[in-house]
């Protein structure tokens, strides 16, 4: 029992005596089982003790808890290991099948990025393998399975300590007949190779038993070829607050392990010399750039935390611009980061030696540039994006208090917009470059295979709305098949999605995405029922709809009404029976108009809850109201914002062959006569034939939308898709929008933070004042804006409708309202919303002349333009409705500039000052971007209604 004493020891000295005594209480458990099969086998003499299936896992015991070490200090490592493995060789792989989870994940990963042409060895060689630590080659059988030894690998190096385990390994060698495999019994640390030559490099759970380990992964960095992998899984315990601060990672889902995690498995580990300290995690992260990045937990034997770690050379080669092709030159890091900013920040590239001469403006940089830049400057590897196979994902910190509040869930699992109307409208071309929201995706990758344009920024605060979007674009950069997507996007399940998801989709997803599938794998299982039905908030509706129609016997009138041919058939099934199930008011006041079913199943936020009570009420009479308390109000306008939503859809649209929206609501699922166009057969060859051309283009920004925009260069983009992401603002007094004064905003965030002390009713304004802003400076002249909204007229067009260049007085917006759902007209196959609108950009702000000067001080100045209320005259332009006329304010006179400090007056008329001088002037560094050269209405505009 000496071992078993030594083990207590340890447990005293080094944790808590309640983790020490659970600690001793398992292996406690352990050892009573090993007494009860020890003394089951003395009883029986029927079953022979070497073919029960429990020996090798007994012996695994017994080695591990009680047969003491027999290794001499004098021997080293070698002869611990030797200690611990000479009598269990022979069962190493039976035993170690359960606990060492993880290692056919990892060389899953590694086997995908092989086969990305940007990771393959340069001269259309084959890669090198050096599996350190491989032990019995266990990972080169799998590994065999995957891509095969013989045909996919020049040479196969195995390299470990252990003479017994060795010489397992030489004995699998000979029975599988591989003639390009090696075995090496040597020290990690002195393994014998040319630098460079290692084009991949694996180490599976021995990380943790080196005690050298330092040298070790220095070693393996000298070994790594240019476009190298390493490839790494093993156990580990950390805490969240020692990555919080940390950008390079890669996502830190599931990372965490509690304090009493942390101690027991740390103690339990430490007995048989494996050291789960997280500073041999955070060293790998270090020196390589991290590709791909997950922490996951054997649950089958109590929650043991491992993790999964793919990494490159931190260097620029590895880094280096995504459009470039296999085998051109290494860019050097910072003009690296210029071609990823440019792209982000729709600016023109500029190389690092021309920053020798003065710019002619200050650039915008977007967030990733100055979080890379941030890291290089501290020699710390750069953000996990800028290692991956494309540029789609943009950096972000998924530890954030914006990001956290989704948890690990999306609103949106398919899109409520039809991209057909948004297409028909903004009529986009290839050389355009669009802004939209994210949502589900699928609108985006309608538009890239209807109409591709030069680049799309797609925009969301959920990181988890982006993963979908991310895991749709690489099914089609990884050419899945037509038949795998439309199990997984189409039915919404696929049998095997997670081997489908390491071995084919993990080369083409972030290390974020990647984590989130890895721990959502259930999604798409078929005994879940599936993506549409277990995740999103509309799983609430399909859920709620299939449980009514099943308790109510209409299920098969439901089925029906999705298969009929014609309209009338369809409108005899709705008003005679559906109709009265999911409209029905009982139902509608207990459930569908209440504050947790708007937000949670349907998307609907309270400030656009509030727009639909409004237009209510709007229509009532005085004495109507009075009758009516705030509940009932409420409750009135959603039911008749049902039914008008959803009468007009079955009297004008074909749920079985046009309106795939509510065909997936009442089914759960899509069919091939209808479904979103993407999942098409056509566009199924396009964008998988094309995805290098059509998806590289793409940009996924997890942000707010206004802080996306206003780090994008002045008139850079065509078209701008705000969905109805402006009914969530919050619903100003109206009166208050009539008082609002227009001055630009987009460059400065933090204006006017004393208002947030005033009133709540100009809140809204403020915020949609400035997204106004910031859209209308980033947008070229003739640049469009599609927006819809739960209103007949959303509160904040007027704000539109009363921009104007304050020199000449020239509108700035033309206003059409495209579509307005009223009388029973249906204005898309949607019909969610109550109004479409577009906003088509018709002048420019004149420069001011102040700013004109030498191209250093246009750097250094940060001027703002300021607009004061003036009730005297009145602007002559009106809406494209022709209702109103609008007061125009008169022009601030611009303030004087003294000692490198720029006076601004509020509209209060209180001052402030803004730094000029270093650094502190950051926040408002975009200034120069926000005076744009004037530009000729545009004329011949067709306002004609869609």
């Amino acid at each position: 029992m000496a071992r078993v004493d030594d083990l207590a020891s340890k447990m005293r000295v080094q944790i808590e005596p309640e983790t020490g005594l659970l600690a001793l209480g398992v292996a406690i458990a352990f050892f009573a089982l090993f007494a009860f099969v020890a003394q089951y086998f003395e009883l029986s003499s029927s079953i022979s003790a070497d073919k029960f299936f429990l020996t090798p896992y007994l012996k695994f015991a017994y080695v591990s808890f009680l047969k003491p070490h027999t290794g001499q200090a004098d021997g080293g490592q070698q002869s611990a290991l030797e200690s611990f493995y000479s009598a269990q060789a022979s069962i190493y792989d039976a035993t170690r099948k359960r606990l060492l989870r993880g290692r056919e994940d990892m060389l899953g990963c590694v086997a995908a990025q092989l086969q990305v042409p940007t990771r393959r060895p340069a001269g259309g060689r084959r890669p090198v393998w050096f599996d350190v630590g491989g032990g019995t080659g266990y990972n080169i059988e799998i590994m065999d399975k995957l891509v095969g030894i013989e045909d996919s690998f020049e040479h196969v190096y195995l390299i470990d300590l252990s003479p017994s385990l060795c010489e397992v390994a030489r004995d699998r060698v000979k029975r599988f007949g591989w003639t390009n495999v090696s075995i090496l019994c040597q020290d990690a640390r002195s393994m014998h190779s040319r630098a460079q030559t290692a084009d991949l490099i694996t180490m599976s759970y021995s990380l943790s038993m080196i005690p050298d380990f330092y040298s070790v992964v220095d070693q393996v960095t000298t070994l790594l070829a240019p476009r190298g992998i390493v490839g790494i899984c093993d156990f580990y315990v950390q805490s969240i607050v020692d990555v919080s601060s940390r950008n390079w990672t890669g996502g830190t889902i599931n990372r965490h392990v509690n304090w009493l995690g942390r101690m027991f498995w740390r103690t339990w580990f430490d007995a048989d010399r494996v050291n789960l300290d997280a500073g041999r995690r955070d060293y790998v992260e270090y020196k390589f750039g991290t590709i791909l990045s997950a922490s996951e937990r054997n649950y089958l034997l109590g929650g043991i935390p491992y993790y999964l770690f793919i990494g490159c050379h931190i260097n620029a080669e590895a880094a280096r611009d995504p459009s470039s092709k296999p085998g051109s030159p290494a860019l050097s890091a910072q003009d690296s980061l210029e071609r990823y900013d440019s792209a982000l920040t729709e600016s023109p590239y500029m190389a690092p030696q021309d920053y020798r001469y003065p710019p002619p403006a200050m650039p915008v940089r977007s967030k990733s540039y100055e979080s890379a830049l941030v890291n290089l400057s501290s020699n710390l590897p750069l953000p996990s994006s800028f290692y991956q196979h494309h540029p789609w994902r943009t950096t972000y910190s998924d530890l954030l208090p914006k990001h956290k509040q989704f948890a690990s869930e999306y609103i949106y699992a398919f899109n409520w917009e039809d991209p057909a109307v948004d297409l028909e409208i903004l009529k986009l071309q290839p050389d355009d470059v669009l802004v939209t929201i994210t949502s589900a995706g699928d609108n985006i990758l309608d538009y890239l295979s209807q109409s591709p344009v030069k680049r799309v920024h797609a925009i969301d605060l959920n990181p988890n709305q982006n993963h979908l979007l991310e895991l749709k674009c690489a099914c089609f950069a990884a050419s899945l098949s037509h038949d795998e997507i439309w199990k997984m996007f189409g039915e919404g399940t696929h049998p095997d999605f997670r081997s489908l998801l390491i071995r084919r989709l993990s080369a083409h997803l972030s290390s974020n995405a990647f984590q989130f599938w890895l721990s959502h794998t259930s999604t798409f299982s078929p005994s879940s029922r599936g993506l549409y039905a277990v995740s999103g908030g509309s799983r609430h509706a399909i859920t709620l709809c299939r449980w009514l129609f099943r308790i109510t016997g209409l299920s098969q009138k439901v089925k029906t009404i999705c298969t009929v041919s014609t309209l009338a058939e369809q409108r005899d099934l709705w008003f005679g029976s559906l109709r009265r199930v999911l409209l029905s008011w009982p139902l509608h006041m207990a459930l569908v108009s209440t504050d947790w079913w708007c937000w949670k199943a349907a998307g609907v936020p309270p400030e656009q809850r509030q727009l639909i009570v409004n237009d209510y009420e709007s229509k009532l009479t005085p004495e109507q109201r009075r009758r009516m308390t705030k509940r009932q109000m409420t409750g009135e306008a959603i039911f008749k914002f049902l039914e008008d939503t959803l009468d007009p859809v079955v009297n004008h649209t074909l749920l079985s062959r046009e309106n795939y929206f509510y065909h997936l609501v009442l089914q759960g699922k899509y069919t091939k006569q209808c479904a979103p166009r993407w999942l098409g057969e056509r566009e199924h060859r396009r964008l998988s034939r094309d995805s290098a051309k059509l998806l590289d283009g793409l940009r996924i920004h997890t942000d707010e939308f206004l802080e996306v925009v206003k780090r994008m260069r002045g008139g850079s983009v065509s078209a701008v898709i705000v969905m109805d992401s402006m009914d969530w603002l919050e619903v100003p007094d109206l009166n208050a929008v009539k008082r609002v004064k227009f001055f630009d905003r987009a460059s400065k965030p933090e204006h006017n933070k004393r208002s947030r002390s005033k009133s709540r009713s100009t809140e809204g304004t403020d915020a949609a004042q400035t997204q106004i802003d910031a859209i209308h400076r980033v947008l070229r002249v003739g640049g469009k804006v599609l927006l819809r909204s739960a209103a007949l007229r959303p509160w904040y067009i007027e704000l539109f409708e009363r921009m104007e260049d304050e020199e000449t007085g020239r509108k700035l917006w033309q206003v059409k309202c495209m579509g307005r759902r009223e009388n029973g007209k249906c204005i898309d196959r949607v019909n969610m919303y109550a109004s479409c609108w577009l906003l088509v950009k018709i002048g420019d702000v004149t420069p001011t002349a102040s700013l004109v000067g030498s191209p250093t001080m246009r750097m250094k100045s940060a001027l703002k333009r300021r607009r004061t209320g003036s009730g005297g005259s009145e602007a002559s332009g009106t809406s494209s409705e022709g209702d109103e006329g609008w007061v125009r304010a008169s022009p601030e006179a611009l303030r004087g500039r003294k000692n490198g400090v720029v006076d601004d007056e509020d509209a209060d008329g209180e001052e402030t000052e803004t730094e000029m001088e270093g650094g502190r002037g950051k926040g408002r560094r975009g200034v120069l971007e926000d005076i744009m050269l004037p530009g000729a209405a545009m004329e011949g505009f067709d306002g004609e209604r869609f």
